[in-house]
């Protein structure tokens, strides 16, 4: 027996079973059999939610490889979008290598190869002055957020085309797994201009335009027309932009980011991460930041964001703008970023500092005698062992932040930085790297992963309904991250919280980013009297819905 008449949208039989957001598998009840035509289109046996979960894992468990473990994880998002994310959440600090870096770089490279079923919206420049039309064939009509990339600078690993397709999904993915937000409500995006790939344009599986990227006026036009289709269509969206090359990430944020609720995650979530892990550092070290030096080895989008982050940081430290810029140094292809280079874009400018040039990483790290250095280069072993050991040479306790990704693009690894250090290195990568065994020591690396950050900011953005997201709100955000650092974890070497309690870390730095938000008058909801409950209520959870 039913409780009442059936909602007229609720699909039926085989078209229930094939509807994601909805199918329970072998754990729809015997009720729901009856009264939703599924009677002989599964086994008898009926499952809990607990015996879907176990058969998961010993499917899994099956897989010899972490390529094979992620397109088993996404055909089943395919197939039971509620299983997938169970599956996930359930141990985070195993399944986020998985799901998101390193295993999806490799995803990427071969996504046009390993692609079974089509997810999210691709949006063609052969297709302009229709995007709010094709916006509108997605079936979801309240979206709340979308994760936008034109392919061109996915993870370190350059131009990807529409194979970057996989990386709006993975972040969309962490966003649901590690701060509850809504499934349903989240589209990825990719805009599809074209590649300068030529291995991809020559491979008869890719599936993007075959054509060279567009560039110019009609690029920034169809973006335009992207972003005014966003909030036609979806007016409650926040747009996140994600792997654009630097020459279009920095004007696209500049464009936007005073109009529309947006932010870029390489920019500001990385520059989010980095703040934290240094704010959690300093406590090793026992010195104040205003006393910090940082030499950045990558002077692209995400290592400026950095860099503008800890010196707004460093402001209200109680350092003057001028100040805090003077102890942000930048390295690029070209060397030091001095007052005397002619090649620099805009965005570097305001980091190019009164100095002699210097072509060589480690004699500007013996000029300036760095506290930090944080590597967004893509360029890996990059900080090799005369580097390690100069940065060892001048403090007791340097901080070496390898952040490229995937792992295998990262600056160093994590037993290099140890060992060449003699153990003394605060140590936070990019991407996962095993303890290391040092003499009678086990190292435990960090990772700066940007999972700590925007899953938690786009939780009180989607919670508050913020109308714009702000620098202060990842500072806000950096802050709490850094004060869930436990004395127990610094002792290990532990610079950010487990990634084990990695949802409710994420709903600590949402309460504080919210309260911001109020702050600065920029939620459209009223601010409740008790914020976390708030919060925890707004928050999907993977747990299979009565249907009747």
């Amino acid at each position: 027996m039913t409780k009442g008449p059936l909602p007229a949208d609720l699909p039926r039989g085989m078209d229930l079973l094939h509807t994601p957001r909805l199918n329970k598998g072998t754990a729809f009840s015997e009720e729901e059999r009856e009264a939703l035509g599924l009677v002989g289109l599964l086994p008898e046996g009926v499952d809990t939610e607990e015996n879907r979960l176990r058969r998961v894992m010993l499917q899994l468990d099956k897989k010899s490889t972490d390529m094979g473990r992620y397109i088993f994880l996404q055909s089943l998002a395919d197939n039971d979008r509620t299983l997938f994310y169970k599956a996930i959440m359930s141990d985070p600090v195993r399944f986020m290598p998985i799901v998101y870096t390193p295993t999806v770089g490799e995803a990427c490279r071969t996504y046009g190869h390993i692609m079974r079923r089509p997810k999210g919206i691709y949006l063609s420049i052969n297709r302009r002055g229709r995007v709010a039309e094709i916006l509108r064939n997605w079936p979801e009509k309240d979206i709340r957020f979308i994760v936008v990339t034109d392919g061109e600078r996915i993870l370190g690993l350059g131009d990807l085309g529409t194979n970057g397709m996989g990386i709006p999904i993975g972040k969309l993915n962490l966003y649901t797994a590690c701060a509850g937000v809504p499934p349903r409500m989240a589209l990825p995006v990719m805009i599809d201009v074209g590649t300068n790939n030529e291995a991809l344009l020559r491979d008869p599986l890719y599936l993007g335009l075959r054509q060279p990227r567009v560039r110019g006026p009609e690029y920034d036009s169809f973006l335009d027309e992207f972003v005014t289709a966003v909030q036609e269509v979806f007016p409650s969206c926040c747009i996140q932009f994600e792997d654009f090359a630097n020459i279009n990430a920095v004007p696209l944020l500049q464009r936007y980011r005073d109009k529309v609720c947006c932010f870029n995650d390489d920019i500001q979530g990385t520059a989010g991460v980095a703040v934290a892990g240094i704010l959690a550092a300093l406590r090793m070290t026992g010195k104040p930041l205003a006393e910090q030096q940082f030499l950045f080895l990558g002077a692209g989008s995400a290592g400026t964001g950095i860099a503008s982050l800890i010196v707004q940081v460093m402001q209200q430290a109680g350092l003057s703008e001028a100040e805090a810029r003077q102890r942000c140094w930048l390295f690029d292809v070209n060397g030091l970023l001095v007052e005397s280079r002619n090649d620099l874009a805009s965005f570097q400018r305001p980091f190019a500092h009164a100095a002699p040039p210097a072509n060589d990483f480690v004699t500007a790290i013996e000029s300036l005698k760095p506290t930090g250095i944080i590597g967004v280069s893509a360029v890996p072993r990059a900080f090799n062992q005369l580097v390690i050991e100069a940065m060892a040479r001048l403090n007791e306790r340097p901080i070496i932040f390898p952040y490229s990704n995937p792992t295998s693009h990262a600056e160093c690894t994590a037993e290099e930085a140890y060992r060449w250090s003699e153990g003394r290195a605060i140590f936070a990568s990019g991407s996962p790297f095993p303890p290391v065994r040092l003499g009678d020591r086990t190292l435990i690396p960090g990772q700066g992963n940007n999972v700590y950050i925007f899953p938690a900011v786009g939780l009180a953005v989607f919670a508050t309904e913020a109308t714009r997201v702000t620098d202060q709100m990842f500072i806000t955000a950096a802050r709490a991250v850094a004060a869930q650092v436990s004395e127990a974890d610094l002792a290990a070497g532990l610079i950010y919280p487990p990634l084990s309690g990695i949802l409710e870390a994420s709903i600590h730095v949402a309460v504080d980013v919210a309260r911001t938000i109020f702050a600065a008058g920029l939620a459209r909801v009223d601010e409740p009297a008790d914020l976390e409950a708030f919060i925890r209520s707004r928050m999907w959870q993977a747990h299979y819905r009565q249907l009747i």
